[in-house]
């Protein structure tokens, strides 16, 4: 049988690649310019087109435009903030009050995607022995959707310093709809050419080589022309 080619033309993977090098999890640069409904709308649908376990889509997306809302919320990562910053000493506790963590109300616009534990019935296909599958699916419909925004040119940033019980309440949840991630959404001034974290100084991306292994944990990676390409890749 021959094999057929289903691979993107060269422009569309660079295109994509592009979006997953220079996607970024934006606090500083927030532009108050509305996001249209259309895009919006594309960005939705890159999130509902993740993968899920039995398909069960257990995603829900709350777009926040409220100030009112916001606000609860930012008062939520205030507390947990303060919280937070009790876990560092010396510099790293000087360097951690400087960062700015979040972007929730210089953004335009907030979004929560959320899972819902019993969509699809109590016998998910594929979630019987790993029940956090629903959560994991979600992760997936989080990503889709900021690489979708990265190539809209759309900012995007996750806040999690916040209680989630606390954030369950203010967006009125129900018993059973977990908040998984959220989002500060808006065009920004810029996308910094490395992420925030790393350009503060607070931590450094780690080499690839050091965390790809042969077969079982800790093997050396035996495999010449994978290590040469590791090396090698941009």
């Amino acid at each position: 049988m021959t094999k057929a080619d289903n691979s993107f033309s060269p422009s569309e993977r660079e295109g994509l690649y592009r979006a997953i090098r220079e996607r970024r999890d934006v606090r500083s640069q927030f532009l108050p310019d509305p996001v249209p409904a259309d895009v919006l709308a594309r960005l939705l649908q890159a999130a509902h087109h993740a993968p899920s376990v039995g398909f069960m889509q257990p995603w829900d997306f709350i777009v926040i435009d409220s100030r009112e809302v916001r606000q609860q919320v930012h008062a939520i990562f205030t507390r947990e903030n303060e919280r937070a910053a009790a876990n560092y000493e010396g510099e790293q506790a000087g360097l951690y009050k400087r960062l700015k963590l979040e972007g929730i109300l210089e953004s335009p616009l907030n979004l929560c995607i959320t899972c819902d534990r019993k969509r699809g019935g109590p016998h998910v296909l594929g979630r019987n022995s790993i029940v956090e599958m629903d959560l994991f699916s979600v992760c997936l419909a989080v990503q889709n959707l900021w690489l979708a925004a990265r190539a809209e040119g759309v900012g995007v940033g996750w806040v999690s310093i916040l209680d989630q019980q606390q954030l369950a309440q203010a967006l009125h949840l129900p018993d059973d709809v977990y908040p998984v991630a959220y989002l500060c959404l808006g065009y920004v001034s810029e996308f910094l050419p490395t992420p925030e974290l790393e350009a503060k100084g607070w931590r450094s991306r780690l080499p690839i080589q050091s965390l790809v292994h042969s077969n079982v944990w800790d093997a050396p990676l035996d495999n010449a022309e994978l290590e040469e390409a590791l090396r090698n890749i941009l």
